[in-house]
């Protein structure tokens, strides 16, 4: 295949535009935000579990409480009705029986009582728990939206740099012969790097050093000779640096 020296050159071009398209998809799938936002997300859900647990433990005991509440009513309900009786004149046996009664009300009432301050105590420590673990997921997803927001702006910035690079590589390559440009679309499928700029002995595309015999051949082709790299395949561009 031939073609024009200086059309050739351009080939350098494209492969630049390819090159930095390369690296605006790299860079797309490896944003440290992506990972940060991998561990965000385990924090922020390990937050929330961690307040769900709270929330059933200090349910679980505000329960206790309110039992313990319903009892002591009930004890002092218990109470009133005896001394209610007692007020209404009961016989000398049953006022006996009312007495003794009362004591175990009041022993009750005492037991339930403490019982009573004691998990109180347990649900005001475990409410401000409640409260923390709150904090925590506030705070961990307020992270996570920030570090969201991050990704979202570098997206926006390689999205913008793909399109003006495309919108430069669509204008090179259209000016390009078509059966060069599919010989170039056709090593960068197989091979990735399509063309490269040959510097002394060296391929641009590959970094490899010719032998001397290749070396002599690219040398020895015409000016419009396309030429290929015999390690890597890619077009070998040549410019006074090749010399």
């Amino acid at each position: 295949m031939k073609a024009d020296p200086a059309i050739q050159r351009r080939l350098l071009d494209l492969a630049a535009a390819d090159a930095e398209l390369n690296r605006v998809e790299h860079r797309r799938r490896t944003l440290p935000e992506l990972e940060q936002i991998g561990q965000a997300e385990r924090d922020a859900q390990a937050k929330r579990d961690e307040l769900v647990v709270a929330q059933t433990a200090f349910s679980d005991l505000d329960r206790e409480v309110k039992r313990l509440e319903n009892e002591v009513d009930q004890v002092r309900a218990r109470e009133q009705r005896d001394r209610d009786l007692m007020a209404a004149g009961a016989a000398a046996k049953q006022l006996e029986d009312l007495e003794h009664e009362l004591q175990t009300l009041a022993r009750r009432q005492g037991i339930l009582e403490d019982e009573q301050l004691e998990v109180m105590e347990q649900r005001e420590a475990l409410e401000a728990n409640v409260t923390k673990s709150r904090e925590a997921v506030a705070a961990a997803e307020e992270r996570l939206a920030e570090i969201q927001s991050r990704r979202d702006e570098a997206l926006t910035d390689l999205e913008t740099a793909e399109a003006r690079r495309k919108g430069e590589r669509d204008v090179i390559a259209k000016a390009l012969p078509e059966n060069l440009a599919a010989l170039y679309e056709r090593i960068r499928a197989q091979r990735g790097v399509a063309a490269g700029l040959l510097q002394g002995a060296r391929c641009g595309a590959c970094r490899i050093e010719l032998d001397r015999t290749a070396l002599n051949e690219v040398r020895e082709a015409a000016a419009d000779d396309v030429v290929r790299c015999e390690e890597c395949g890619a077009i070998l561009v040549r410019t006074r640096e090749s010399r």
